[in-house]
């Protein structure tokens, strides 16, 4: 059986030749990918901090009332 010889960098590497899980300043790939998996997480958090009974839209707007119980 023949064993075929790739030839993959090390570190995948962005439009800017470097390493795209940097974390780099500025309108630059690298930031683009941290700004938006940070927005993933905060979005997550939000929508948990929702589930657990501490809304904020709903305190803020008053959109949606409280159920009565």
């Amino acid at each position: 059986m023949e064993s075929r010889q790739t030839k993959l960098p090390p570190v995948a590497n962005a439009y800017n030749g470097q390493d795209r899980n940097a974390f780099l300043f500025g309108f630059t790939p690298q930031a683009e990918l941290w700004n938006g998996r940070l927005a993933m997480i905060g979005f997550l958090a939000y929508l948990l901090w929702d589930w657990a009974g501490y809304s904020v839209l709903r305190d803020l707007l008053h959109l949606i009332p409280y159920s009565v119980r």
